[in-house]
C-alpha cells in the first residue's frame, strides 16, 4: 500500500463527504484510507475565508511512502529509586508518568485538591468571594492551565517527538483527535477536567502515587544532597526531588532560595485583560458575524517602538471568559479561560507590556526583590477594590485618561469596579499600554469600544532557577526546578515537555 501527502482547500462549513469526495478526485481513486496532517484557517480574503488541509492518503492505487514521525520510546527497566515530584501540572505530572512508564517509583505531591473537589471549590469562591486556599484558579490538580482554556500551541523548537507523545496522551485520556493536526489547537476547561481525572488514573494504573492537600513545606538536605522532603503531613525520602510548582508559588521560591537553590530574575510581562463582544471580534476578523464550520475568531497583536515597551496580547481566549486567578488571599489577579465550545458571547485576551525590573526601577534586582515588587502590584489592585471584584474602565478612557464611567456587561464573575486603571500601573507600563491600545484599535475595528480589566500579573515567573548542564539546580547533585516555576517554559506543551525531558535525563543518571 502506496501513500501520498496532498493539500486541499475546503470551505469553512464543509462535510466528511466532500471532503472525501475531494481527496478521491486529487488521487483519483475511490478506495482509501486518510489521515489529516495539517488543519488551518486562512482568513486573508474575507469573502474567501477557508481551510486549507494537509492529508496524508493511504491506498493501494498509490506508490510511495511517508515515514511516520519516529515515536518517544521509553527506556524501561526495572529501577530500585525513588522520585518524589511536587506539583500536579503539565511539567510535574509528565515527569512523573514517564518515570513511571520507565520503572522509577513516583509520588506527586500536590498542594491543591484533586481536579473535581477543585472545581467545586472554585464555583464556590466566585459565588461567595471567599477565597479558598486549597481549591483555585492557581493550585490544584492539572495546575493552572486547567482552569485556563488549555491552549496547546508551542513556539519551542525540536520538540517532535516529546510533542507527539503528550498529544497521543491527552488523546488517549479523551481529549479530540483533532488537537494531533489543528494549527491551534485547545482542550476547553470543561474538557481538561475530565481529561485530568483520566491522566491521574493512567498514572495510578502504572503504580504511581499521588497525594492531593500535601504542601512541600521544606528539602531534607545533606551537603548538596536531597534526602527527602517534609510536607505538611509528613517526612517522605527521596533518591531525587523534582519540584514543578508554577509561576504562582512564590512560597515554594523563597523556601528553595532559603536551601540555597541559585534564582535569578528575569523579563516578564504586566497589564490587564482587554473583554470585547465576540461578535466584534468575529466581523472583523472576518467581515460576519458567524462562520459555519469556525467556533470563533481570534487576533493576535504586537506594538513596539523606540520609546515604550514592547506590548502584545496573550492567551486570547475567543467565546471564553475572565476569571479571578489569585494565588492567594487578598492577592487581585485575573485570567482568561474557555470551554472547548468557544460558546460565550465574550473575547478576551490579555494586553501586557513586557518588563526589565531593573531597567523600570533603574537599580538592581534580585529574586527576592522581584516577588515582592509583583506581590505588591497584585495587593495593591486588591486594595483597591477591598474585594476580588476587577478595577475597570473602557479602552477609551484608558487611552485618553478620562475618568471612567463603565456601565456595560462582562464575562467576569467577581464583578467591576470603575477605576482610573492607568493610575493603578507604573508609569512606564501604562504609557506603554495606552501606545499599543491606540494601534490595535486601527488594526481591529472597533476595538477601542471594549474594556480594560484588572491585573494580568502571570504570563510567566519573574525568576528562573540556573541549571547545569543535566537540568539540575546548580549546586544540587539530585534536585530539579522544571516548568513554568523553573523559568523556562510557559503554556501546556512546553511545561509538559520539560517534565519530559526532565524524566529523560533522570534515566541516564539515576
Amino acid at each position: 500500500m502506496g501513500r501520498k501527502r496532498i493539500e486541499i482547500t475546503l470551505h469553512t462549513g464543509y462535510s466528511e463527504q466532500e471532503l472525501i469526495k475531494k481527496i478521491g478526485r486529487s488521487v483519483q481513486t475511490d478506495s482509501f484510507s486518510y489521515r489529516i496532517e495539517k488543519k488551518s484557517l486562512d482568513a486573508r480574503k474575507k469573502d474567501s475565508i477557508t481551510w486549507k488541509l494537509r492529508i496524508i492518503v493511504s491506498s493501494n492505487s498509490l506508490t510511495g511512502e511517508i515515514p511516520d514521525i519516529p515515536a518517544l520510546s521509553i527506556p524501561y527497566k526495572k529501577r530500585n529509586k525513588h522520585v518524589t515530584v511536587v506539583g500536579s501540572g503539565p511539567a510535574g505530572f509528565f515527569c512523573a508518568y514517564v518515570l513511571q512508564l520507565a520503572g522509577f517509583k513516583t509520588t506527586i505531591i500536590e498542594r491543591g485538591s484533586d481536579v473535581v473537589t477543585r472545581n467545586s471549590g472554585i464555583k464556590e469562591f466566585e459565588k461567595s468571594g471567599i477565597f479558598d486556599l486549597q481549591n483555585n484558579y492557581a493550585f490544584g490538580e492539572g495546575g493552572a492551565g486547567t482552569f485556563s482554556d488549555g491552549k496547546l500551541t508551542s513556539r519551542t523548537k525540536n520538540i517532535t517527538k516529546e510533542k507527539l507523545f503528550i498529544l497521543q496522551t491527552y488523546v488517549q485520556a479523551g481529549a479530540p483527535e483533532e488537537i494531533l493536526y489543528m494549527t491551534h489547537p485547545h482542550l476547553g476547561s470543561d474538557n481538561l477536567i475530565r481529561i485530568v481525572k483520566n491522566l491521574r488514573t493512567a498514572y495510578l494504573e502504572k503504580g504511581g502515587t499521588i497525594r492531593f492537600g500535601e504542601q512541600a513545606d521544606d528539602i531534607l538536605l545533606a551537603g548538596d544532597t536531597v534526602l527527602g522532603i517534609q510536607t505538611n503531613i509528613r517526612e517522605l525520602s527521596s533518591d531525587t526531588a523534582v519540584f514543578a510548582p508554577g509561576h504562582s508559588a512564590y512560597d515554594t521560591y523563597r523556601m528553595l532560595m532559603k536551601k540555597g537553590v541559585p534564582i535569578r530574575t528575569k523579563n516578564f510581562a504586566i497589564g490587564s485583560r482587554v473583554e470585547h463582544p465576540q461578535r466584534l471580534i468575529n466581523r472583523a476578523q472576518w467581515g460576519v458575524e458567524t462562520l459555519p464550520g469556525v467556533k470563533a475568531a481570534e487576533y493576535r497583536l504586537t506594538y513596539h517602538n523606540d520609546t515604550s515597551l514592547p506590548v502584545y496580547t496573550f492567551c486570547m481566549c475567543p467565546g471564553g471568559r475572565i476569571v479571578p486567578a489569585g494565588a492567594f488571599p487578598d492577592l487581585n489577579i485575573v485570567n482568561g479561560m474557555s470551554l472547548y465550545n468557544r460558546s460565550s458571547p465574550f473575547a478576551n485576551a490579555a494586553c501586557v507590556a513586557g518588563v526589565n525590573l531593573e531597567t523600570l526601577l533603574e537599580k538592581e534586582v534580585s529574586a527576592e526583590d522581584a516577588l515582592r515588587w509583583v506581590e505588591h502590584l497584585e495587593r495593591s489592585f486588591h486594595t483597591y477594590t477591598g474585594s476580588y471584584a476587577a478595577p475597570a474602565c473602557s479602552i477609551r478612557d484608558f487611552i485618553r485618561r478620562k475618568d471612567p464611567d463603565l456601565k456595560t456587561a462582562t464575562s467576569y464573575p467577581m464583578g467591576l469596579k470603575n477605576a482610573p486603571l492607568r493610575e493603578l500601573f507604573p508609569e512606564r507600563i501604562a504609557d506603554s499600554l495606552a501606545q499599543a491600545l491606540t494601534v490595535f484599535s486601527r488594526k481591529i475595528r472597533g476595538f477601542d469600544s471594549g474594556i480594560i480589566l484588572g491585573l494580568e500579573s502571570k504570563t510567566s515567573a519573574p525568576v528562573q532557577v540556573i541549571r547545569d548542564t543535566e537540568r539540575r539546580c546548580a549546586g544540587f547533585k539530585n534536585l530539579y526546578l522544571i516548568g513554568e516555576g523553573s523559568g523556562y517554559s510557559g503554556g501546556i506543551i512546553s511545561s509538559a515537555v520539560e517534565g519530559v525531558k526532565t524524566a529523560f535525563q533522570l534515566c541516564e543518571t539515576l
